[in-house]
């Protein structure tokens, strides 16, 4: 029997809002952390304890490899003992370019092309002639793309006008540019005359080109004199000067003004693959590549598992156990091809999980952030297994959540708080569930949702008719106008491709707030973002009379020693990178001048240091007063004006978005999953902000799995019954009370949550 507990030992934390705490993690346990959104469980969780086991880690390579690898500075802390080496699952969308797919960040497509490249029938070379990206796997037609990008003649012509009265609507082949100019003059078409009036043999001629075979030619008029040029016609000309280059590289004309001229077709020679047709004719078992790659993944597994080839199954067998992790985190529904960049944000996060757990090292810190998002309360205890087999395989576990169902099955839960930004930053408790229930006034394990028992009665709807995007059935279904709705259902159900594509489709005008970042940098904070920054510095120069932007760290004011930064950045060779508080201002980014005028009996850097809260106090003007006001109502009057947008949390960032869109009324907010990173006591906060909306009349549809705004809402659209192909279909719709008589898998979970609070029986 071990005399010490292994522990991960933290002295002196003071990273952001961290109070100088002391933490005591428990290896080979799961550690949750929770707490308000701001109260610091990041600031714990991934800027000291990962920040630090990733800083360890580099150190045990040579230094010529050191300086190829990223550097970490060390975070501020007196101690940190016994860490592990640290797997990090956060929240950030999943990098890689336009190809990325499932299956190439799985490393799972790899292995399928060597399968093809040695079983497959009839035979082609090596595993690298099925890529798409290949010299010769890729498609002769799309070069690789899948699509063909084809100009448009009715985008670019209007058949009406003459050429010179820009009948071609893309400016380099107008009269503005010269080969619009040449083409008035060439003598080859009668600039005056419209289009629709042309002859046959004159109208190809334009458009076409002369026949195959011919070569026409027009004088060009030089300062030299005329000089025969080649006409190609119009869309010869376009396709080889605009679509068959770089458009990147081109200086008069953007990308969006050749789209703008063009459709996107799937690409005939290849139908979307991007492989050449000699790759697609090998075959395993009837299927080819692009076929294996469309496939559900729990379909693949079965066609993997049929081969019997001894080398094909060897092969297979490798692919197995990542396809399998796929389909046990319940994306069976998912492709090989799947792009990344369309996954839901739970999606993606589960992908990025299953990525990890490949692994059979043991001993390893896995953190993870919040695993519960984009999760339907059925498919939670597929993530309880996962973290339970990584506990029961001698790792330790970390987690930052918010779902009391994960919170329930931790060994240690550290709760921060007590508030949030300068009021959170401290331990509130620390120890085993039965505990949390006596220490902690945030968290409530007998939290359970409402059911709302009066819902708002639409007087009129929004329409989808017969919508078949992605794996939607042909569905048609009426959302209530002007009252709160939940659409819900199981992750690739169809929610997704319902409302922000089917719906967005339809109603252009859609406020959608989705899960993307907002662009945060270290010189951008929340006034900036709000766009109250430039009034504020406008009322400083004003009150001083000096220029405005003697009152911005980004221009005039910048402190002239760290040129706005607040900090330096000393050179220290190969050693770890330190960072340290500008010592000629402090840490306020601002000149000695800047901060010599006041208003108000404040510089601009104490104006700064205002909470939300603060601020109405100083200032009187409408556009500040209703700015400010937003952020109230979406629960941030605890950050201050000039807090930077990257010290913020995932819950506070999606409210700061939603807090820039509020307007009065009118407006149609579709919200893609609003409480994620929210507490259950944010939860009430966000909720009084869309009851508000729809008081005011605006519309407000959010697509979301937590109980507590299902519960809440006046109108519930569940989707199902599964993912993927067997998902696609209209369940349920009706108000919270129907759906607590309903047979579905939202129902259910809605019944279990209010089961106490109503008294009722399962």
């Amino acid at each position: 029997m071990k005399k010490n507990k292994d522990e991960i030992i933290l002295r002196g934390l003071r990273e952001n809002n961290l109070k100088n705490i002391d933490l005591n993690i428990p290896k080979e346990k799961i550690n949750v952390f929770t707490g308000l959104s701001g109260s610091g469980k990041s600031s714990v969780v991934f800027d000291t304890l990962a920040t630090e086991s990733r800083r360890q880690m580099t150190m045990n390579y040579p230094l010529y490899v050191r300086n190829q690898m990223p550097r970490y500075e060390r975070p501020h802390a007196d101690l940190m003992q016994h860490l592990s080496p640290v797997v990090v699952v956060e929240q950030k969308p999943v990098g890689g370019n336009s190809r990325s797919t499932v299956g190439t960040y799985m490393d799972i497509h790899p292995l399928i092309r060597l399968l093809f490249s040695r079983i497959g029938s009839p035979p082609i070379g090596s595993a690298t002639d099925f890529s798409s990206q290949s010299s010769f796997g890729k498609c002769p037609e799309c070069n690789g793309y899948g699509e063909v990008i084809v100009p448009d003649k009715n985008k670019m012509i209007d058949f009406d006008k003459s050429l010179r009265e820009y009948a071609v609507r893309f400016k380099p082949l107008s009269p503005s540019g010269w080969q619009g100019n040449w083409m008035m003059t060439g003598g080859l078409f009668d600039p005056d005359k419209p289009i629709k009036d042309y002859s046959k043999e004159q109208y190809d001629l334009l458009v076409y080109g002369p026949p195959e075979g011919e070569r026409v030619f027009a004088p060009f008029h030089t300062k030299d004199g005329p000089h025969d040029h080649e006409w190609d016609g119009l869309l010869p000309r376009f396709t080889r000067l605009y679509i068959n280059r770089d458009v990147s590289k081109l200086k008069q004309t953007s990308q969006e003004d050749v789209l703008a001229m063009s459709t996107h077709t799937l690409c005939p020679t290849c139908h979307g693959s991007g492989l050449n047709p000699k790759v697609l004719d090998c075959k395993i078992n009837g299927f080819n590549i692009a076929e294996y790659d469309q496939l559900e993944l729990t379909e693949l597994l079965t066609e993997l598992k049929k081969i019997k080839d001894p080398v094909g199954k060897s092969i297979a067998q490798q692919a197995i156990p990542n396809v399998q992790q796929l389909v046990d985190l319940g994306l069976g529904y998912l492709s090989l091809s799947r792009k990344m960049g369309t996954l839901s944000g739970g999606e993606a996060q589960r992908v990025k999980i299953a990525r990890h757990l490949g692994s059979s090292l043991n001993n390893i810190t896995y953190i993870f952030d919040e695993p519960s998002a984009g999760l339907h309360p059925e498919e939670i205890s597929m993530l309880l297994q996962m973290l339970e087999s990584l506990k029961e395989n001698h790792n330790t576990v970390v987690v930052i959540e918010h779902n009391l169902a994960v919170i329930k099955v931790a060994d240690e839960i550290i709760e921060m708080g007590p508030g949030a930004g300068v009021q959170g930053g401290e331990v509130i408790y620390q120890g085993e569930l039965s505990g949390l229930k006596d220490a902690s006034s945030i968290t409530r394990l007998d939290h359970k949702p409402a059911i709302n028992k009066n819902p708002r009665a639409a007087e009129s709807h929004f329409s989808i008719k017969n919508a078949a995007n992605n794996n939607l059935k042909d569905v048609s279904v009426e959302i209530p106008k002007n009252v709160l709705v939940s659409v819900c259902g199981v992750s690739g159900s169809g929610k997704s491709s319902l409302m922000f594509e089917a719906f967005s489709q339809k109603y252009p005008e859609t406020i959608a707030v989705g899960q993307g970042s907002i662009g945060t940098s270290s010189r951008s904070t929340l006034a900036t973002y709000m766009g109250i920054m430039d009034d504020i510095r406008k009322i400083f120069s004003k009150a001083s009379g000096q220029p405005a932007g003697l009152f911005s760290f980004n221009s005039l004011g910048a402190c002239p020693v760290c040129d706005g930064k607040g900090v330096t950045t000393p050179d220290v060779a190969f050693a770890d990178p330190v960072t340290v508080t500008c010592e000629a201002c402090g840490g306020t980014r601002y000149s000695d001048e800047a901060l010599s005028y006041k208003y108000e009996g404040k510089n601009i850097v104490e104006i700064l240091d205002l909470t939300i809260d603060e601020t109405n106090s100083y200032f009187d003007m409408p556009k500040i007063v209703k700015k400010v006001n937003t952020l109230k109502d979406v629960g941030l009057e605890y950050l201050t004006l000039g807090q930077t947008t990257s010290s913020l949390s995932g819950g506070e960032v999606q409210r700061l978005k939603l807090a820039s869109y509020l307007k009065n009324e009118g407006q149609i907010y579709l919200l893609d999953e609003p409480s994620l990173g929210l507490h259950t006591k944010d939860n009430d906060k966000l909720l009084a902000v869309f009851e508000n909306l729809v008081n005011k009349g605006n519309s407000v549809i959010i697509v979301e799995h937590n109980l507590d705004f299902i519960g809440a809402s006046d109108w519930i659209i569940e989707m199902g019954p599964e993912g993927g192909k067997k998902g696609g279909h209209v369940l349920f719709e009706g108000t919270p009370e129907q759906m607590m008589r309903a047979d579905t898998l939202t129902a259910k979970w809605l019944k279990r949550g209010a089961m106490e609070l109503d008294g009722l029986q399962t």
